[in-house]
């Protein structure tokens, strides 16, 4: 075991119970004013200088090694989801209806227990490391997104971040396990709502009528046939619609009905049309029923595409940290994250935290309940990765 093995395994106790403690205070995006606390004094406490209030709960902390150097950015988010748990745990949430169903818990801590490693051992080792960590700490990666927030306030460019990574616990992936690939890993997320706009009337009177509800589900059909037929079969695209409502009444056809969706796909010139796709499809059908249509398509963020030098840095951190044995390359995914905002500006790696088991329920579920043994997997790889990108980003990665 080396030293820095050493440190991680010393410090694995506190990361733990730093998981629990962030796990029974769930907080929903933009919102986490009690996680953002307790990060921020974790952070104070290992005498790094720290930033709060950065679009609205963002935190980060800078460790300066004196040496000239790139500056690594390493990033977790924050927020919980607006789920019961139903896991049964002694730690479980304490906000009723909230719940870290995401690993953002675990996120939190592998970052708080990187920061406490590398800022001992930049203490104890002063030649150790070389220019600059900054510990970012993210709020609302569900939903809204709060990358683009932080990035509009500058959290690149003071100081100027030269490559950043990020983590994400992964229960596809046994505990003690990493999954790190160059290239596509995660999909661009888009949504969208549409409202179809018909004549309600009496239900025994459909001829004087222009069915919303029965010509939303027509479009509902036809967007799938876009997916099907009118998109490359060699380009993985989704749309999904997850709310259909329409109607307050058994016997009466309502006039409007309401969907909302989203797109996923990795090529921007697939992620490109789909706004005008739907515009098309919709409105086809909707003349052929003689109704109309509205459409609100937000832009949400583009897919993770990580660049190739940072993979193969935390592919050399990873198997140095588990072995070769538990370190895979994994398939792509149609989920999405915001972390691509960053790589949008600044070259970097997003990886896979092995965090199943038997039992481990999905991510998004109330009885989500990752094995800990995951975290020192993911802070050593952190620390490692960090400290190799400090040491000389533009140097080539070792094959391994």
């Amino acid at each position: 075991m080396d030293s820095l093995s050493a440190r991680v395994r010393a410090a694995a106790p506190h990361i733990v119970e730093l998981r629990r403690r962030l796990h029974r205070i769930p907080e929903t995006g933009f919102n986490e004013v009690r996680t953002a606390a307790l990060v921020a004094e974790e952070l104070t406490a290992l005498g790094l200088p720290v930033r709060t209030g950065i679009a609205g709960t963002g935190v980060t902390a800078l460790l300066d090694s004196g040496r000239p150097g790139p500056t690594v950015m390493l990033r977790a988010d924050m927020d919980a989801l607006p789920i019961t748990e139903a896991t049964g745990l002694p730690y479980a949430s304490e906000h009723p209806g909230r719940m870290h169903a995401c690993g953002h818990d675990m996120h939190m801590a592998m970052l708080l227990g990187a920061a406490r490693v590398l800022a001992a051992l930049a203490a104890e080792s002063p030649g150790a490391l070389r220019g600059r960590i900054l510990f970012l700490f993210q709020p609302a990666e569900e939903g809204p997104g709060g990358a683009q927030p932080m990035i509009a306030e500058g959290v690149l460019d003071a100081p100027k971040v030269d490559v950043c990574l990020g983590a994400h616990v992964w229960p596809e992936l046994p505990a003690g396990s990493v999954g790190v690939k160059p290239g596509p890993l995660m999909a661009a997320m888009d949504r969208f709502e549409l409202t179809v706009q018909g004549k309600g009337g009496h239900a025994a009177n459909p001829h004087l009528c222009v069915d919303a509800l029965e010509t939303a589900t027509q479009v509902v059909g036809a967007l799938q046939r876009v997916v099907s037929r009118m998109t490359s079969p060699l380009e993985p695209v989704i749309l999904t619609i997850g709310e259909l409502h329409a109607g307050t009444a058994y016997n009466v056809i309502p006039g409007e009905a309401r969907m909302t969706g989203t797109v996923r796909a990795f090529a921007p010139e697939v992620r490109n049309l789909w706004e005008q796709r739907i515009n098309q499809v919709a409105g086809g059908v909707c003349a052929a029923m003689g109704a109309t249509h509205r459409l609100d398509f937000h832009w949400c963020h583009p897919a993770v595409i990580n660049e190739p030098r940072a993979a193969a840095v935390v592919r050399r951190a990873a198997l140095d940290a588990v072995g070769p044995q538990h370190v895979v390359e994994p398939l792509p995914t149609m989920g999405g994250e915001d972390f691509s905002m960053f790589l949008q500006r600044v070259p970097g790696c997003f990886f896979f935290v092995g965090c199943g088991g038997p039992g481990v329920a999905p991510v998004h579920n109330p009885r989500f309940a990752p094995d800990e043994a995951c975290l020192p997997v993911g802070t050593e790889v952190l620390c490692r990765a960090a400290a190799l990108l400090c040491a000389g980003w533009d140097a080539p990665a070792a094959e391994g």
